[in-house]
């Protein structure tokens, strides 16, 4: 059953009528389900149950605490890319064991950071990067646990903005480099290799691309294993998509066992299995709720302009994504088209086009699975505070991240006088 249903024409988050939320924090404002999280994570971790394994939640999805503390209580990993998501995750109560750093660029005082506090492993995406964590590691007097993120070159089918395996994307090293470099493993003291990563993009929803990618990198796993490389884990990365509109995308049981028989196929049923799963945990436990201001009619339109905008929520106008928006309350009358737009000054400021709704000025709109790549990418373009974040749990509902003000926007600005510069 969804977390998000009609119950005598209102629309009800668990067991909270949208329109109460809003009334209480205002709008717009991001609510999430933390059932239909738990459940997503479920489904991740019960298919995965009987084996070596670590779901590593991928942060950059959605970072707020509390998420991140569901999840930690849940026992999941993460995946990083920066020192900003590890500390939100060590402040949400996650354990750094889990935690695995990938991106393609960290900083030294990043990696010092992430050794200090005894991280799992890092994704390590170049040569170069290999050579500073190294001399990082050496300076700490520890040894940095250390995964290849290799580039298979697979075609993930997906949004060039969110394909990461190709050989012209900017992530992961050449499968051939890659295999040299674990050859020169004794040029690195400071360094243990145990592990090997993938990740081909975000938004998948085909298996192909998936089994393409194992069906190059497992071989190489056995290749470096038989050399002797003592790796303990094959990190598959994430990138399972969901259903927007009308995708029709592998359900986690299927993407699971498609992984299984590719790692027992190769003889590597002892090796950890690590996963990174974001959106596919995130998306649809969101929605960003906005009210609708005013209708407006043109010759050739018909617009409701929203109080949200494209910097509350860029994905429609980034990638050209298409998002469900269904009301709030289901109100009699005639269905009309509307283009369903925001304030922000910028053509791209559109949620949809097209979509049909029986709506007035007042009526307040969801815009569904805005879970994942929603707050995370929000910015304050137009002078727009960030709204809000609330978490429905059963009946009650908490708001875990307070809407921003106008003090927000200009806190840590200086204003200098010309007088000053003489």
């Amino acid at each position: 059953m969804s977390a998000f249903d009609y119950r005598d024409d209102q629309l009800f988050v668990e067991d909270v009528a949208l329109a109460e939320i809003v009334d209480a924090v205002g709008s717009p404002c991001y609510i999430y389900s933390r059932r239909t999280l738990v459940d997503a994570y479920h489904a991740f971790a019960d298919a995965l149950a009987d084996r070596p394994s670590l779901v590593c939640y991928a942060v950059k999805a959605n970072g707020n605490l509390a998420l991140l503390a569901t999840l930690a209580d849940l026992g999941a990993g993460f995946d990083i890319v920066s020192q900003g998501e590890l500390e939100r995750v060590l402040a949400a109560g996650g354990d750094p064991m889990r935690i695995v750093f990938s991106g393609v660029g960290k900083t030294e005082t990043e990696m010092r950071r992430a050794l200090e506090v005894g991280i799992r492993c890092f994704n390590v995406e170049s040569a170069a990067e290999l050579t500073r964590l190294d001399r990082v590691a050496a300076a700490l007097g520890v040894r940095a646990p250390v995964s290849l993120r290799v580039n298979p070159d697979v075609d993930a089918k997906t949004h060039p903005y969110i394909a990461t395996g190709l050989k012209e994307n900017k992530f992961g090293i050449p499968l051939g480099e890659a295999a040299a470099c674990y050859a020169r493993a004794r040029e690195y003291p400071h360094l243990t290799f145990i592990g090997v990563d993938c990740h081909i993009g975000s938004q998948l929803t085909d298996l192909r691309p998936f089994a393409d990618a194992l069906d190059r990198v497992l071989p190489e796993v056995v290749r470096l294993r038989r050399a002797g490389l003592a790796l303990t884990h094959v990190d598959v990365g994430g990138g399972l998509g969901i259903r927007y509109h009308d995708e029709r995308p592998p359900t986690v049981a299927a993407y699971v066992a498609l992984v299984r028989e590719r790692l027992a196929s190769h003889g590597l049923e002892d090796v950890e299995l690590v996963l990174e799963p974001g959106r596919a945990l995130v998306a649809a436990a969101g929605l960003l709720a906005t009210r609708v201001e005013y209708i407006k009619d043109t010759d050739s339109k018909r617009f409701a302009i929203v109080d949200a905008g494209m910097n509350d929520l860029i994905r429609p106008a980034l990638y050209g994504a298409w998002q469900n928006v269904i009301p709030a309350r289901r109100r009699p009358g005639p269905i009309q088209e509307y283009d369903v737009v925001g304030p922000v000054c910028e053509s791209a400021d559109v949620f949809g086009r097209g979509r049909p709704l029986a709506i007035e000025p007042g009526d307040i709109l969801a815009i569904a699975e805005a879970g994942a790549y929603g707050f995370t990418m929000s910015s304050q373009y137009n002078a727009r505070p960030r709204p809000p974040e609330v978490l429905v749990d059963g009946a009650r509902f908490h708001i875990v991240r307070e809407r921003e003000t106008y003090e927000d926007l200009m806190r840590g600005e200086r204003i200098v006088r010309k007088a000053q510069w003489s």
